[in-house]
């Protein structure tokens, strides 16, 4: 009893004086971090190492902003001397500044005789070009579409090589094909008719590339199998499935056509003899020939082309949101 009584209290002093040695050292650990945290921190050297980034971001900032100025100034101010053209009379237009409003206001009047001229003639040339550009980039985007998920999505040998082509395509200039093209569609009897300008506008190697992308990192492979699983057939899938995936896509490469198609000039100049063909960029330069022996066609290109810009700035304003979500969504995604 007495050695119980004595072993007791001796096995449990060594447990009580490590709880006090405990309880001592985490009193003499925390009064440091106290002081510590009540002592005030020199921060010069993290001022100055924020200060040479702040100073290296800002003129980065004006760096780049200089440059977008300078991009910007260089395709607005043609814009800019051709609204301010378009309002001059002929003798206005070389006897006044050319970035400034001067003589008779003429705008209205040089408008009316666009649209009036040889019968309406710039009509049926407006006509023409969206009939180029509409279709030909309706059915350009839908094929690129098609090829581009082809390419993505299925197996098949040889598809690497497909797609090397593809790109060296994107290389080649539509200048340098536009003979060949003449050569093969007189033989077929193509030549000045709207075929001859249609056809080449229905293949696009960009569209096709970007929707080959743009498919590979956005349209899901698992939806697909469980479409097909579900008994839908590749076209249903394609048309209710993937192209609503790929539609910043698809307006990216639509608005791509479009401009390609409306401002192309050399193709149709090879191709086109009628005038009734013509789009409105041959139409102009055939009115712009004419400046030397009749000088009032001054006022009707300076006219024509102010027109001939409003639906290029329209179609922009309007598809831009897409476009830009369209350019930057294959690199966000995958």
């Amino acid at each position: 009893m007495t050695s119980e009584r004595i072993d007791g209290p001796q096995s449990q002093a060594p447990a009580a004086l490590a709880s006090r040695r405990r309880w001592r050292v985490a009193l003499s650990s925390s009064a440091p971090v106290t002081d510590r945290a009540a002592e005030p921190v020199d921060t010069t050297s993290i001022t100055a190492h924020q200060r040479r980034k702040l100073d290296r971001t800002g003129k980065s900032q004006i760096v780049v902003t200089g440059i977008l100025v300078v991009v910007a100034i260089y395709f607005l101010v043609p814009l800019y001397w051709v609204v301010i053209a378009a309002t001059k009379t002929t003798g206005a237009l070389f006897a006044t500044n050319g970035f400034w409003f001067g003589g008779e206001f003429a705008l209205f009047s040089n408008i009316q005789q666009v649209f009036s001229y040889d019968g309406g003639i710039f009509v049926r040339w407006i006509a023409n070009s969206v009939l180029y550009s509409g279709v030909g980039a309706v059915l350009a985007t839908y094929f690129a579409a098609a090829g581009g998920y082809a390419l993505a999505k299925y197996e098949f040998r040889g598809r690497q090589l497909v797609f090397g082509t593809i790109l060296g395509g994107v290389l080649v200039p539509g200048t340098a094909t536009a003979l060949p093209l003449f050569l093969l569609f007189s033989t077929m009897g193509l030549t000045d008719t709207y075929w001859s300008v249609l056809i080449p506008s229905l293949v696009s190697p960009f569209g096709l590339f970007l929707c080959r992308v743009y498919a590979a990192a956005s349209v899901d492979t698992a939806l697909l199998e469980q479409a097909r699983i579900d008994g839908a057939g590749e076209l249903r899938i394609f048309h209710t499935i993937v192209l609503r995936q790929m539609t910043p896509a698809l307006v990216t490469v639509f608005l791509f056509q479009v401009v390609g198609i409306w401002n192309n000039f050399f193709l149709p100049l090879i191709m086109l003899a009628d005038q009734k063909l013509y789009p409105i960029t041959l139409g102009l330069n055939n009115w712009r020939a004419q400046v030397d022996r009749l000088p009032e066609f001054y006022q009707l290109t300076t006219g024509g082309v102010l027109v001939s810009v409003i639906p290029l700035v329209i179609a922009i304003i309007v598809l831009q949101r897409f476009w830009r979500g369209g350019l930057t969504e294959g690199s966000v995604k995958g």
